[in-house]
This record gives C-alpha cells, sequence and structure tokens, in this order.
C-alpha cells in the first residue's frame, strides 16, 4: 500500500496561502543555504501527486512548466477542466477514489493541499505522514492548514530540521 504524504508549506500561525488564495508569500525567503527543504526528496519517491481545485489553479497562474510531468496529478475539484496528458480530475467519490490510488502498486503518493483537501483525509485517516515546512511568517489571515478538523489524531515527530534562513521543516509519522 502507498503512503500519503502531506508534503506543505505553512506560516508560523498555520496558514498555507493567503486569504484570496494566493501563494507569492513563499517567494519571499533567503535560502543562502540553497537547500530545497526536502522537496526533491520527496518528490522522487511519489509517482501520484493529489491536490485541491484551487492549488491546481493557483500553479497555474504562477506561469511556469508543469512541475509533475513525471507524477499523475489529480486534480480535487467540483468542476472538470478537462484531462490532460497526466492530470486526472476528481469531482465525486472523493474518498474512495483517494482509497483506490492508494491502494494501487508503486510510489508513495503526495498530498499538496489545500486546506480543505487536507482536513477531509485527515478526517478519514488517509495521510500517514506530514512533512511541514514552517516559513517564519505570520500572515494573520488567509487559508489555514487545517480548517475546521473534526477529529483529533496523534503524530510522532519524526525528524526536525532549522535553518538559518528562519525556515522550520518538521516530519511527522502517524502513530
Amino acid at each position: 500500500m502507498k503512503k500519503i504524504i502531506l508534503y506543505i508549506t505553512a506560516s508560523i500561525d498555520g496558514r498555507i496561502a493567503q486569504s484570496g488564495g494566493g501563494m507569492d508569500w513563499l517567494t519571499g525567503f533567503p535560502n543562502p543555504e540553497k537547500t530545497d527543504y526536502g522537496y526533491h526528496n520527496m518528490l522522487s519517491k511519489v509517482d501520484t501527486v493529489i491536490m485541491g481545485g484551487r492549488t491546481y489553479r493557483e500553479i497555474l497562474n504562477m506561469d511556469v512548466i508543469w512541475p509533475y510531468n513525471q507524477q499523475t496529478t489529480y486534480v480535487v475539484s467540483h468542476h472538470n477542466w478537462g484531462e490532460k496528458e497526466n492530470i486526472r480530475f476528481i469531482t465525486e467519490n472523493v474518498i474512495e477514489t483517494i482509497s483506490e490510488l492508494r491502494n494501487r502498486e508503486g510510489k508513495d503518493i503526495w498530498l499538496v493541499g489545500g486546506g480543505e483537501l487536507v482536513s477531509m483525509l485527515l478526517a478519514t485517516d488517509l495521510i500517514d505522514q506530514m512533512q511541514i515546512i514552517y516559513a517564519s511568517v505570520v500572515l494573520g489571515k488567509g487559508i489555514p492548514l487545517f480548517p475546521e478538523q473534526p477529529n483529533e489524531s496523534r503524530w510522532k515527530l519524526n525528524s526536525y530540521k532549522a535553518s538559518d534562513s528562519g525556515i522550520l521543516a518538521v516530519d511527522y509519522i502517524k502513530t
């Protein structure tokens, strides 16, 4: 069975995007160590990417080449924009479809975000590992990492690493 790994950047007040969904706050951090905070290592271990529709739209708005060409991406959304090469849309039976993806053979699954999708998968006990990269900024308002989480869940601290740029990378595994 594949693991579902949440790898995401959050502000120290637990926000993953600005109020309108914007993520440009992520580009303002110095990185003198030229580290990727485990991103490439994590990406090499997954063959499937899952994200919410708002996250998908924000990536498209960044005017970059699609960054996940080596993985199959599933976008959870109320709208199907039409399948493209390795991009699929989940518009119904979200939990059942993601559970089925998890039971397939292959590499692990990266849960990109957003907050509603993270909460949905936490509530159904589908997330196995959380790698949260905390950026040293307080956004104040914005989209929370765990909006309206209905259930308590317990996690074991697997590792952590602080960088001189103010980034704290924390890795949790399900207990």
